[in-house]
């Protein structure tokens, strides 16, 4: 046989990659891809979502630190449309105003840090033993709930505003959450924010408020889609009139209670505000007075210290505001 031919011809043995060499492998046989899981995808969008959820609240109580709220969820449901509502910086608000609020709604304002937990457990005291219901909301409870949430009661609504209230409690300054609080607070029927009611009620800016008018606008807070700042009945005259001594303005007798709400008497804008109405609980009724010199717009501190010795005042005589039966305040401002 021709060599170069042989050299040709194809070889007999067996390769290294076939089964009959002896130094053949089998090949690994690759498992078939798996499928994806159901439901993973939607686990880690729902733990997107609940972490995005949880941040949005933050974020917005971080930025409303500095920017004013275009509005909020109390003026979203206001019955009485359009609502009057314009922002004012705290430089052009009277500080009566301020003064008023803190010894009208929450004295210990400048003390706790969102709660007012004596408050609250006399409350919760005063109903176990069947005694007229009182609000304990603090400044804050009520700048958290008036911002986000909706009237009325419920467990739900008030973890929520918990929670919202130690929020902006921690990111706020005091003096953040007392401007925001006048500026969304309601003062009458759709009318929202301090400068809205002083023009509405007075025909003043917030700047000009004098004490007396301060003190009927914190007096309506409680209800003000029941009392009328504008017009006021017996009773609002007779708590203006606490508020006053609480800020220093009127001397204080032996006590100062705050007067008792027997009835909210139904609000009517153009006429007196002691027209029947459905009966009302007492609001808070803080035995403790503030020091009887009175407060200056120059340079008083926005809240006096308090006196804890202070006896109760005489309780004012509301029969002629409304009948004696108690229910609960408004849950409105």
């Amino acid at each position: 046989m021709n060599p170069a031919r042989a050299r040709r011809l194809p070889s007999l043995e067996p390769r290294l990659s076939e089964p009959g060499h002896d130094l053949y492998v089998p090949p690994r046989r690759q498992p078939p891809p798996r499928a994806p899981r159901p439901g993973v995808p939607l686990i880690g969008a729902l733990i997107w979502l609940l972490l995005g959820s949880a941040a949005l609240p933050v974020v917005l109580i971080l930025a409303l630190r500095w920017l004013p709220p275009p509005t909020t969820a109390f003026m979203l449901q206001s019955p009485v449309t359009p609502v009057r509502h314009e922002w004012v910086p705290a430089t052009r608000i009277a500080k009566s105003m301020r003064h008023a609020v803190v010894a009208s709604e929450d004295q210990k304002f400048f003390e706790h840090r969102g709660f007012d937990f004596e408050a609250i457990e006399q409350a919760l005291s005063d109903q176990r033993d069947g005694g007229r219901r009182r609000g304990a909301s603090t400044i804050s409870q009520q700048t958290a709930k008036n911002l986000f949430l909706w009237p009325g009661g419920g467990y739900a609504r008030k973890g929520i505003e918990a929670v919202l209230t130690v929020l902006i409690e921690t990111l706020w300054p005091k003096d953040r959450i007392l401007e925001v609080y006048l500026n969304i607070a309601e003062f009458g029927p759709g009318i929202y924010g301090v400068e809205a009611a002083a023009r509405s009620h007075f025909g003043k800016s917030a700047a000009a408020l004098s004490a007396a008018e301060s003190a009927r606008l914190a007096a309506v807070l409680p209800s003000p889609r029941r009392w009328s700042a504008r017009n006021p009945g017996p009773y609002v005259q007779s708590r203006s009139a606490w508020i006053l001594q609480q800020m220093g303005h009127r001397p204080r007798p032996s006590a100062a209670a705050e007067p008792a709400v027997r009835a909210q008497p139904q609000l009517d804008p153009d006429t007196d505000d002691t027209a029947p109405a459905a009966p009302a609980a007492a609001t808070r009724n803080d035995a403790a007075g503030i020091d009887t010199q009175p407060f200056t717009d120059a340079d008083a501190p926005i809240a006096a210290p308090l006196d804890a010795d202070a006896a109760p005042l005489p309780v004012p005589d509301a029969s002629t505001d409304a009948p004696p039966d108690a229910a609960a305040p408004d849950d409105a401002h």
